[in-house]
């Protein structure tokens, strides 16, 4: 029985190890994802990659108090609820940005210039986003972790957006649409205001559990 019980708590203790390294892949991932998505969308003039990189760098905020919280750290619990709703006050801004430039983009018929590293870009996030969220599902079922299962949500939110930003992009490309980039921004709207009141409810933190 002691055997059994050690052989559990080693267990654990590899896949608690994985899924902060996991966490961490994560951050420098969305990192990478930020600096790229502002740099490149400041160049092409494209209110799309620029709210999906803000958007990258939020994530980043989200992702560390997630880590923190699953670090035991004393009063981390205490803390996450203010945490996250200053995460979702950093949302709510983010879709008002969005709006506010992607409507005026329309209004002025303001043309976004061809990104092709812009659509590369984003076809990676399309590909690296929905790999990370399973490895978290696949952690968080061994662990039982409703935290690290819950952040995979956020995972699976960023390649959704990534997909709104890849079909904007390419359709600008491929066929001129002057307001194909404005329009996918404005597609991303409800999902950053949906994750922003969630956050500000403290919705994000109710569906952590300890583990």
């Amino acid at each position: 029985m002691t055997v059994n019980t050690a052989a559990a708590a080693e267990a654990r203790a590899a896949y608690t190890r994985a899924g902060r390294r996991i966490e961490y892949l994560t951050i420098a991932w969305t990192s990478l994802e930020a600096a790229i998505g502002i740099i490149t969308g400041l160049l092409a003039g494209s209110v799309a990659l620029i709210g999906f990189g803000i958007d990258s760098v939020i994530e980043i905020a989200s992702g560390s108090v997630l880590l923190w919280r699953l670090s035991d750290r004393p009063r981390a619990e205490e803390r996450e609820m203010t945490a996250h709703r200053l995460v979702g006050a950093g949302f709510l801004a983010l879709a008002a940005y969005i709006s506010i430039d992607a409507i005026r983009d329309l209004i002025s018929r303001n043309t976004a210039s061809v990104s092709y590293f812009g659509i590369v870009y984003a076809a990676a996030c399309v590909i690296v986003m929905p790999l990370l969220a399973r490895s978290k599902r696949r952690i968080a079922a061994h662990l039982d972790s409703g935290a690290l299962h819950a952040d995979s949500h956020q995972s699976d939110i960023c390649a959704y957006l990534s997909v709104i930003l890849l079909v904007g992009l390419a359709l600008n490309a491929l066929f001129g649409w002057w307001w194909a980039d404005p329009v996918a921004a404005l597609c991303m709207v409800p999902i950053v205001l949906k994750e922003g009141y969630n956050g500000l409810r403290g919705e994000t933190c109710n569906r952590y559990h300890h583990g």
